[in-house]
């Protein structure tokens, strides 16, 4: 540095230091940038039941999202599941659909 300042001295030109007020301008810069979160996040609820009996097993889901949205879904499984399988089928296909609808 001290090179250049002899270098520009002939030019009537000083060198300063402006470290510090890169940082500021970083941080005002960001600040200003920074989305402000004013929206509520919106919640939604997911119901399952499953059930399995000797005639087979199903399940049902209801979704319920954020302005009285609700979904409605009923499944019949086409293989034999116990009732602990048929609960965790439902769920899995609740969140599958929660997934799908981005809630």
């Amino acid at each position: 540095m001290i090179a250049w300042s002899v270098e520009l001295s002939e030019f009537g030109i000083q060198y300063e230091s402006r470290g510090a007020l890169k940082a500021q301008c970083l941080a005002v810069f960001v600040a200003e940038l920074t989305p402000t979160a004013t929206d509520e996040p919106q919640v939604w609820t997911l119901h399952v039941d499953g059930s399995s009996n000797s005639k087979g097993g199903g399940a049902g889901i209801i979704l319920e999202g954020p302005n009285q949205v609700t979904l409605e879904q009923s499944l019949k499984f086409s293989f034999k599941v116990t009732n602990n399988q048929a609960e965790y089928e439902a769920l899995l296909a609740g969140l599958r659909l929660a997934h799908d609808l981005r809630a």
